[in-house]
């Protein structure tokens, strides 16, 4: 059975490394893992003012999360944390009070950044916040990609000792979903 992802990348540039990084791990990620880009940056600044009547790209947002079996957050680094448009749509997932689009949700963090540490910083706090929200966060394996040119070829990674590291994350994030997802067992 394949199990749908909804990916957040927290990068809004359509030529991002993350984004080039989620739609190459896409293709790695099948059969067993189908990873849907969902967009963000049509949503607008969290406003509580905005819960009543919400916005119909925050509807649509909200909707791509819940129908999703699992989330993947694919985050840039910048200044030593996540991107506030990452943020953003943490909040409107959250938001209004009771419909909480996250919780419950398994979920994984991987990111790419040019810089040396790979996004390890902005994993860091990423974690404490979607945790925050309520989501079954798996904590190993980790990817910090240090993006290089070259290491995405026309949507294809090409270093084949990074492939077989994806595909074992991609098996490891489906056994994660499977078990948080397992029905709970009676005694």
């Amino acid at each position: 059975m394949t199990v749908k992802v909804a990916v957040v990348v927290g990068s809004l540039r359509k030529g991002s490394v993350n984004r080039l990084f989620a739609q190459a791990l896409t293709k790695i990620a099948r059969p067993k893992l189908d990873l849907q880009i969902v967009e963000i940056g049509e949503l607008p600044l969290y406003d509580q003012d905005l819960e009543t009547e919400l916005p119909a790209s925050v509807v649509r947002f909200k909707q791509q999360i819940e129908s999703a079996d699992a989330v993947l957050f694919v985050t840039p680094e910048f200044n030593r944390s996540f991107s506030a448009a990452l943020k953003n749509a943490i909040e409107w997932g959250s938001r209004p009070w009771g419909r909480n689009s996250w919780a419950g949700k398994p979920s994984a963090i991987v990111g790419a950044t040019l810089g040396a540490v790979g996004t390890a910083a902005a994993q860091s706090q990423l974690r404490s916040v979607v945790s925050a929200v309520g989501t079954a966060l798996t904590a190993q394996p980790e990817i910090y990609l240090n993006f290089r040119e070259g290491l995405i070829v026309d949507g294809e990674i090409t270093d084949e000792n990074f492939v077989s590291l994806l595909k074992d994350w991609s098996e490891q994030f489906a056994d994660w979903i499977a078990r948080v997802r397992a029905p709970a067992l009676s005694f």
